[in-house]
């Protein structure tokens, strides 16, 4: 059983930057698809960015050149730094995870953590 825990939300005014973290019980980062999701108030919830197979990376265009998610085998965790931050991404963000091919969709993550809250001011 795969288990995710998310750290590292917060309050950060507008422009600044925070980095994400996502403890997992094993060292699943290289055979996992990894993700990151976020949910605003009376939204649904919005990818954000996938890696694969220890190496490859995809963002979605909402975030790109802004956001980037890197893991360490070793420490078992999954990051998303995160720069530039606007007043709306302020949201709960969640790490996810599933066997197989890469998703864009939550439907195909079978593992979540339990989210963190980011708050930008603006």
């Amino acid at each position: 059983q795969v288990q995710l825990a998310e750290s590292g939300g917060g309050l950060v005014q507008a422009g600044g930057s925070l980095r994400l973290s996502c403890a997992t019980s094993g060292r699943i980062f290289s055979t996992y698809v990894m993700a990151w999701f976020r949910q605003a108030p009376g939204k649904e919830r919005e990818f954000l960015s996938w890696s694969c197979c220890g190496s490859m990376t995809y963002n979605a265009d909402s975030v790109k050149g802004r956001f980037t998610i890197s893991g360490d085998n070793a420490k078992n965790t999954v990051y998303l730094q995160m720069n530039s931050l606007k007043p709306e991404d302020t949201a709960v963000y969640y790490c996810a995870a599933r066997r197989g091919a890469v998703a864009t969709s939550v439907n195909f993550y079978d593992y979540w953590g339990q989210g963190t809250q980011v708050t930008v001011s603006s």
